[in-house]
């Protein structure tokens, strides 16, 4: 029992410590929000938004912790008594001190927010995802390309284990069917390995009306259509 009493009791002290020890963190990160809502304001210059940046500055600040509540009130306090006292009117500085105590209770700061402002955020948003889905892209396309090739040459293999009469056409759609179907990398691969392909077949005296005729086979797959419109009757179902 005492033992237990004990460990409350060390639990509850290293809590108090904890939460002392992060005040002048959250208060520091609170400073910089309220000097962020500023800014943006400023920046922003929007009619009527003094109230939303006031509200979304101290909503900020407060929810870092007791640190950042305590300086968003501070700086709050401190903005209004000089506004207040020079000459700028103790109405609107009262009005700002209903959107500082608003956000400081954790109240959402939208409902100070002028029509037609624009969303920052939102459209930071965007950027990112287009960004990251732009490098994402390219960081596959490499593995698309291997990944093609690899059913460019599963195709070739398994027209040549068939060995079926008029199955190449249809051997050729699968393979770029395939490939494209790995995305970008993949259907790049497919294109470049068709052409070279064909270009060489065609300069080989194999004639180039047989090649033409494999092209039309390639570009099908390529475009994602169904590589069976070439399928010869009878073959096997395992290709």
């Amino acid at each position: 029992m005492r033992l237990l009493l004990a460990t409350l009791l060390l639990a509850f002290v290293v809590g108090i410590q904890a939460q002392w020890y992060m005040f002048p963190v959250e208060a520091a990160q609170g400073a910089g929000d309220m000097w962020h809502a500023y800014s943006d304001m400023k920046d922003a210059n929007w009619k009527n938004s003094d109230k939303y940046f006031h509200a979304r500055g101290n909503y900020d600040a407060a929810q870092r912790g007791p640190g950042g509540k305590w300086v968003a009130e501070v700086i709050s306090d401190a903005r209004e008594n000089w506004q207040g006292n020079s000459g700028r009117g103790h109405e609107d500085s009262a009005a700002d001190q209903v959107a500082n105590r608003w956000g400081q209770e954790g109240n959402d700061p939208n409902h100070f927010r002028p029509a037609g402002l624009p969303d920052k955020l939102l459209l930071a948003t965007l950027l990112l995802a287009f960004v990251v889905g732009i490098q994402a892209q390219w960081y596959m396309f490499p593995v698309e390309a291997a990944q093609g090739a690899g059913d460019m040459w599963h195709a070739y293999s398994d027209m040549k284990d068939a060995n079926w009469k008029n199955s190449d056409k249809y051997f050729h759609a699968r393979g770029n069917y395939d490939a494209a179907q790995r995305g970008p990398g993949g259907k790049w691969v497919a294109e470049v390995i068709s052409d070279a392909r064909e270009n060489w077949q065609g300069n080989s005296g194999r004639g180039h009306e047989d090649s033409a005729a494999d092209q039309v086979a390639n570009r099908w797959g390529q475009e994602g259509n169904d590589p069976n419109h070439f399928r010869p009757a009878g073959l096997p179902d395992k290709y």
